[in-house]
């Protein structure tokens, strides 16, 4: 059976990706209003998944990867990278959404396309990191942050 916050965190942020997809078409056809709900929806759906995403990770813990040792090294490589992109992704992602509330539209269809590109490979990745945690493999231990610093 699959976990349920890591399964409705992971739909979340691939329903960011797919709004994103669909924003870009939108604004390819000029259609400017309905791109910008596209893209205010995109962030609403990152948000909740970051919102599921830290509260699991305070409360409940993140789950180590349960593959074989074999692996885990690319896994963590894999993991580190993921983390990285989508750090600057979502740093991006308040630039741009920000350019795009104060108008500076130069600024904005300058950077969107990029951030697009860095969201779109960071839901990939994560939807891996998902698969690789929980349907691959069987997810190893999980401890939640308060117990591994509070010890309770």
């Amino acid at each position: 059976m699959l976990p349920i916050l890591p399964t409705i965190s992971t739909s979340f942020i691939v329903l960011s990706a797919i709004t994103v997809a669909i924003g870009w078409i939108l604004i390819k056809q000029r259609k400017v209003a309905a791109h910008q709900k596209a893209m205010i929806t995109a962030a609403v759906f990152a948000v909740l998944f970051f919102l599921i995403y830290v509260s699991r990770t305070v409360f409940i813990g993140n789950t180590a990867f349960g593959g074989p040792d074999s692996v885990k090294i690319y896994y963590t490589i894999f993991l580190i990278i993921h983390i990285t992109l989508a750090t600057i992704g979502a740093v991006l992602g308040i630039m741009t959404l920000w350019a795009g509330f104060k108008k500076n539209l130069a600024f904005h269809r300058k950077i969107g396309p990029v951030t697009s590109i860095v969201w779109f490979i960071t839901a990939i990745m994560g939807v891996t990191v998902y698969l690789l945690l929980y349907v691959f493999y069987k997810g190893g231990e999980t401890t939640s942050v308060i117990k591994a610093i509070l010890g309770f």
